[in-house]
Formats: C-alpha cells, sequence, structure tokens
C-alpha cells in the first residue's frame, strides 16, 4: 500500500468547501500516472486514463470531511461555529482542535464543562474554542469567519492491518480510486478512466453532479464507505453483516444497476477477493445518487469500505479492504472492454 501517499491525504484539512489541500496532494501524485489532470471552476480534481477512448468509466469518491466553520469570535476570544456536514455535536466537548487558517494551522480545545455532558441536546451554539487569545482582537489577528475546524488527531496504525485517523470518510475512497487508475494502467486498461475526487459530498453533493453531467460517463463506479455491523449497538438488519477486514462491500439497491453488480462479483472470483453485501432500502447516501441522476441517466455501481466508528473523532479501517477495493477496481476496468 502506498503509506506515503495515503498519510498525505488524511494529514490535509478537507472541511466540506475548504477541499483544495487534499485536492492539491492529489495533482502531484497523479501527474505522473494520469495521461491528463484536470481541474473545474468547484475543485473537482479529474484525472484521467485513456482519454481518446468512447468508452468513459467514472471513478468518483469526495475529498471533503465533516467538520467546524468559525461563524463569530466573542470578546473573551473563544471562536463559535457551525457545522458543515453530519457532525456529532457530543463528540467536541474537551477535543483538541486545529483550525486552517490563511496564516497557516491554529490549534485549540473545544472548552470542556461536566454541564455540557448533562444537556438532552447539545447545540453547535453550546460549543466554544479556546485557542489561547484573552481578546476578540487577538484571536481576529489570527483566525477568520469561515475558517474551517477540525479534530486534531493522527493516523495511527494498529493490531492486525488495521489504522485509524480522521475523517477515513472519504478520503479514503480518494486514495482507492487513484491507486486503482494505476493498477489499471499497469493490467494494461484500454478504456477511458476518470478518477474524480469530487467535492461537497458531505453537504451539497455539487461535485457529483457537475462531474457527471459534463463528463457523461457510460458509467460510474462509486467509492465511499459503509458501516461495519461488527461492534457494539449495529444492527445487521438494517443493512446486512458488514465485517471489517472481509472485503469490499457491493450494495444491493433500486439505484445499483444489477449487471454491473455481477461484473463486479465476476472480477472479485477472477481476482480471488473476498466480496461482502449490504442493502440499501432507497438512496445510499453517496455521490451516486447524484450522478444517477446527472445528464441523461448514469448507470451506477457502489463498492463500499467497511467502516468502524463513521464521523466519529476517529474512524477505524482495515488494510486488506483498501488493497481488495483497489485490485478488485483495478480489474473491473481492464477487463471492461476485453469483455
Amino acid at each position: 500500500m502506498n503509506e506515503g501517499f495515503l498519510s498525505e491525504l488524511l494529514g490535509e484539512i478537507s472541511v466540506s468547501g475548504y477541499e483544495e489541500p487534499v485536492q492539491a496532494a492529489v495533482k502531484k501524485e497523479m501527474q505522473s500516472y494520469a495521461h491528463e489532470v484536470r481541474e473545474d471552476d468547484m475543485g473537482n480534481v479529474i484525472c484521467v486514463l485513456n482519454p481518446e477512448s468512447g468508452v468513459r468509466i467514472m471513478l468518483s469518491a469526495h475529498a471533503d470531511e465533516i467538520g467546524l466553520i468559525v461563524s463569530n469570535i466573542t470578546e473573551t476570544g473563544r471562536l463559535q461555529a457551525i457545522r458543515r456536514g453530519g457532525i456529532v455535536n457530543e463528540t467536541y466537548p474537551g477535543q483538541q482542535v486545529c483550525v486552517q487558517t490563511a496564516g497557516g494551522k491554529v490549534y485549540g480545545v473545544v472548552e470542556g464543562r461536566r454541564d455540557l455532558f448533562e444537556k438532552k441536546e447539545l447545540k453547535e451554539s453550546d460549543l466554544l474554542i479556546d485557542i489561547g487569545a484573552s481578546t476578540k482582537e487577538e484571536a481576529l489577528a489570527k483566525v477568520a469567519l469561515g475558517d474551517p475546524i477540525v479534530r486534531d488527531t493522527k493516523l495511527r496504525k494498529m493490531m492486525n492491518g488495521r489504522f485509524t485517523a480522521r475523517a477515513l470518510d472519504d478520503r479514503l475512497g480518494v486514495f482507492i480510486i487513484m491507486e486503482a487508475l494505476k493498477r489499471a494502467r499497469e493490467k494494461g486498461c484500454t478504456a477511458g478512466v476518470y478518477a474524480v475526487s469530487t467535492v461537497g459530498e458531505e453537504t451539497t453533493k455539487t461535485g457529483a453532479y457537475w462531474t457527471g453531467s459534463r463528463i457523461q460517463p457510460t458509467l460510474a463506479v462509486v467509492v465511499d464507505v459503509t458501516y461495519c455491523s461488527d461492534y457494539e449497538g449495529m444492527n445487521p438488519a438494517m443493512m446486512g453483516c458488514v465485517e471489517l477486514g472481509k472485503g469490499p462491500v457491493l450494495c444491493n439497491g433500486p439505484y445499483i444497476m444489477k449487471k454491473l453488480n455481477r461484473r463486479m462479483k465476476e472480477c472479485a472470483e477472477r481476482a480471488g477477493i473476498p466480496v461482502q453485501i449490504e442493502a440499501a432500502s432507497a438512496l445510499t447516501y453517496t455521490d451516486g445518487d447524484r450522478i444517477h441522476f446527472s445528464g441523461q441517466g448514469i448507470p451506477v455501481v457502489l463498492v463500499s469500505i467497511p467502516l468502524r466508528y463513521m464521523h466519529m473523532p476517529a474512524e477505524v479501517a482495515d488494510e486488506k479492504d483498501v488493497e481488495g477495493c483497489i485490485e478488485l477496481i483495478a480489474e473491473f476496468l481492464a477487463s471492461y472492454e476485453k469483455d
């Protein structure tokens, strides 16, 4: 696994609407592997293999993460914030945070008091962020309204090939589609591949709609994370049994093209990759929901990465699942025109 590239992606701050640092890392990495690297006005990055091909397979994963945005600074220099994406407010009190400013990173702590944990419904307006400033003017010298805030967690390796970091959802997917493009090229892929690191999935899904409409792909392979059912409080009856380390997850849902799922399963069998199945009642809650309706309609297949503790301060994934996703998608791309 290309640990250097993955570490670089996970080390950046990419709150929805502020994806530029991650996109810069993608562009730098892919210059040597893609035939073209494009960027549109919204900040979506499109890495293209075989642009002359009449078959256009779009790979989609989102660069943005959930977080906070500075909305106000109090007279005592505390930062107040609003949400971007599906944060869990109760996970913030007492946590170290990092603010991405024009002048660099500024570190702070969300005030933690016992009464906050006793609230039945904690709101973003209850959170105050201490960056060490004593006055509003002192804080404004370092931080501006609109600056993004994330929890200050690190990439750490765990036992049995597991690893943990903030916002594996879905920078891990961006890593997978870019590595799959590289491997498909090694395998002699002749189809056009458009690997897109999209913006705004956690908030608006505009990136998915823009790129789906403009690329006009033959089909789209969407890569995102999905909930594991192998820890306390998760109910397999809701979506199926998904376990960490047991391989990529294919979705049985009304938006998913059955023939593309069948093709993915065939590729998995040829490559000796175990796959898991999850069920969706309607929406997939991924970029696929917007890509499917872009243009004149685009066939979509979803390949998901098993993930523990989604949208928590630190999420957990497995290297075997990451490698399985990369190889499965690369085999799908390389064999598409041959089949």
